[in-house]
């Protein structure tokens, strides 16, 4: 399916034509995925469509950069205001913001040396990532690739380059019938899916797998830990096995492009119960975007 184009796109501190948010091909992140990035959502609340957490997607996004030796070209103000700049040219209500910084076109190689830093901020209408089905329970299966090793590569950044990691799982799942890929640690421990953190609710209680395990500090992650505890339930995280997940009483999924998606089986055993715990998390992440929930009011940035 295609991805339904906006009319601009911010490229290097302009807005342009969304057809001509074009790059050289021998621009060096093309060619040795060096690059960081970021997903953020805007939601319609009363007040206007509002992004969630876009402070906290910016530290994020500075402390990649950080850890892969890249020094952004703009600052934080800079970059937040053209994020509000490309939801507000587009007319955007609820819509999907990808935020990229890369090396550009300059010398062909590893070494880094002579390649600008570049950016861009994209928006777009994006609906269900993992689409409709995926409300009544997703089908996880358990990849044979392992998620990258923090050793080889810094699983701490959300950067380019690792990610082919997840786009060979998600294929693999894809072909083998499922809707998403589960991948284990080096050493064996649940790490994340292909594009989101995984939860398990056992005896009431909430799980997540640390980022020792290679998972991602996923910003919905931390906003479902603090909604869990919330609501009651003892929310940590801890390192899981592949057997956790099928003696669960509930498994789901959340991210940024996918938010709060349940689980109905993984390798085809079914896990799928009341969905009691899961589907107060979902209501409640829901009224926190929608900014029905005043407490949470102050993670959401209006586009006015």
């Amino acid at each position: 399916m295609a991805l339904p184009e906006a009319e601009f796109i911010w490229m290097d501190g302009s807005l342009v034509p969304w057809a001509e948010a074009k790059v050289h091909v021998l621009t060096h992140g093309l060619h040795y995925g060096t690059g960081v990035f970021e997903g953020t959502r805007a939601y319609a609340t009363a007040d206007g469509p509002a992004l969630f957490r876009l402070d906290d997607h910016l530290d994020r996004l500075f402390r990649s950069a950080r850890i892969v030796g890249m020094e952004l070209p703009h600052t934080r103000d800079e970059i937040r205001e053209a994020t509000l700049d490309v939801v507000r040219a587009n007319g955007l209500g609820s819509c999907y913001v990808r935020t990229l910084a890369y090396l550009g076109y300059g010398e062909m190689g590893i070494d880094v040396g002579r390649s600008p830093v570049r950016m861009s901020i994209a928006a777009w209408e994006w609906g269900s990532y993992l689409g409709g089905g995926a409300d009544e329970g997703a089908r996880l299966m358990t990849s044979s690739w392992r998620r990258n090793d923090p050793a080889v590569v810094p699983t701490a950044a959300k950067a380019t380059g690792p990610y082919l990691n997840s786009v060979l799982a998600k294929a693999e799942a894809r072909q083998a019938g499922f809707d998403e890929a589960v991948l284990l640690s080096p050493d064996g421990y649940v790490s994340e899916c292909s594009g989101e953190n995984i939860f398990v609710v056992r005896d009431g209680a909430v799980l997540t797998p640390p980022s020792s395990a290679g998972a991602l500090e996923g910003i919905t992650q931390d906003t479902v830990l603090r909604l869990a505890a919330d609501l009651g339930f003892p929310a940590r995280r801890e390192n899981l096995l592949r057997s956790d997940l099928y003696a669960a009483d509930e498994v789901f999924m959340c991210g940024t492009a996918a938010e709060v998606v349940p689980v109905r089986s993984v390798d085809r055993r079914e896990v799928f119960s009341s969905n009691l715990v899961t589907g107060k998390i979902r209501s409640a992440f829901r009224s926190v975007v929608d900014g029905t929930d005043d407490a949470y009011r102050h993670w959401l940035t209006h586009v006015r």
